[in-house]
């Protein structure tokens, strides 16, 4: 009997699945997004090879040198590279909000499960919780938490994930109500099935698209909030590249060397429209709603 209440989420599931999928081909805004978010990936991983030089070498003859090509997007203030420390904090950047993400997640959906499941005195607990952290702007709690931990890029990845988890604790906690009041979630109480067993089969997989959604969407986030820490000492710590650090550097130059500060935003401004057009294109792919 367990099989068979299993078998009608289950295969609903394979046709929505199927039909997402040809949704998001077709979603010229998500294939884009994916394209420049595949583009930077691909400059990350590639960072040994693409960097024409060494990210933290300087060059006392070439200081905030003008774009040539022997540096393809000018020199700093100390002669190092633009366009390698470009390419070498791409890795910065996307590691950061990959992994602030995915530790937002680990955190925020597993109490958002429970919650809406159980209800009761778990749910007030952590309601009540989460809309004392959510009451707090998402940037200024980062910078509250990293200013606590202390300036580094693992801290700051744990700041971001800390002040994004609420988001993913309320989210989890509306789909899981929404899912617990179906019938095959009835049935399967009916059969005896573990409180174990009927979160991991029937309601972590029927929340995960518009987690998957929103995860996407707060990469985006998560990437500026890193920029936005490095930028004020909190994040990466010189002299390693980071995109952040590199315009905290740049504003002192303006004028001087405009170059400076134009690539790495530049930069951050196509990762982040990126994850936002692909998180576009999956909400709207994943909409039931849709043709």
């Amino acid at each position: 009997m367990a099989d068979v209440a299993g078998t009608v989420p289950s295969v609903l599931g394979l046709r929505i699945r199927s039909r997402a999928g040809r949704r998001l081909l077709r979603h010229r805004g998500a294939l884009a997004g994916g394209l420049m978010i595949g583009f930077f990936i691909l400059l990350a991983l590639g960072a040994p090879l693409f960097a024409t030089h060494e990210p933290m070498a300087t060059d006392w003859m070439a200081v905030r040198k003008a774009p040539t090509l022997a540096h393809l997007m000018g020199t700093d203030e100390i002669g190092r590279d633009v366009f390698s420390r470009l390419v070498w904090g791409a890795r910065t950047s996307l590691l950061a909000g990959v992994v602030s993400v995915a530790f937002a997640l680990t955190i925020g959906v597993p109490l958002g499960v429970l919650a809406g499941y159980f209800g009761g005195w778990t749910d007030t607990v952590i309601s009540r919780c989460n809309e004392a952290l959510l009451s707090c702007p998402f940037l200024i709690l980062a910078i509250a938490f990293a200013a606590f931990l202390g300036p580094s890029l693992t801290n700051a990845m744990i700041a971001i994930g800390l002040s994004a988890a609420p988001i993913f604790v309320r989210l989890a906690r509306g789909q899981t109500l929404s899912v617990k009041a179906e019938e095959y979630v009835d049935g399967a109480r009916a059969v005896g099935l573990a409180h174990p067993r009927i979160l991991w089969r029937y309601i972590l997989p029927n929340i995960f698209p518009p987690l998957l959604v929103q995860a996407t969407l707060t990469i985006a986030t998560a990437i500026i909030a890193e920029a936005s820490l490095s930028f004020l000492g909190l994040g990466q710590q010189p002299p390693d590249p980071s995109w952040g650090s590199m315009l905290s550097i740049a504003k002192n130059f303006l004028v001087q060397a405009p170059w400076m500060s134009v690539w790495p935003g530049v930069a951050i401004f196509l990762v982040v429209f990126g994850f936002n057009l692909l998180g576009d294109g999956l909400r709207d792919a994943l909409d039931p709603r849709g043709d």
